[in-house]
């Protein structure tokens, strides 16, 4: 998965990051994975980020990512935290 934003900053490397709001973006879709339109939302998009990469608690990419769609962090099945559900005593 690769990244949609709604915003654009320039690390001191000077290549593109994304910044403010963002989103997981499949290449060739015209849309995120939770459904947000690209072109009527006015995100951009970036191909040479990963999702993970943007995730502030792990990712190099993060610097300026003020938030992380909920919806797109359960598509891509990942968790913040890192701690994936599973059940302790499962009922009989």
């Amino acid at each position: 998965m690769k990244v949609a934003a709604s915003g654009t900053w320039y690390p001191d490397e000077g290549s593109r990051a994304p910044s403010g709001e963002v989103h997981a973006w499949q290449p060739g879709q015209n849309s995120t994975l939770c459904g947000v339109p690209l072109r009527r939302a006015g995100l951009a998009r970036f191909p040479h980020v990963d999702f993970a990469d943007v995730d502030p608690l792990t990712g190099g990419s993060a610097d300026a990512v003020r938030w992380t769609c909920p919806k797109c962090v359960a598509a891509t099945g990942g968790r913040r935290g890192g701690r994936r559900w599973e059940r302790v005593d499962p009922r009989p």
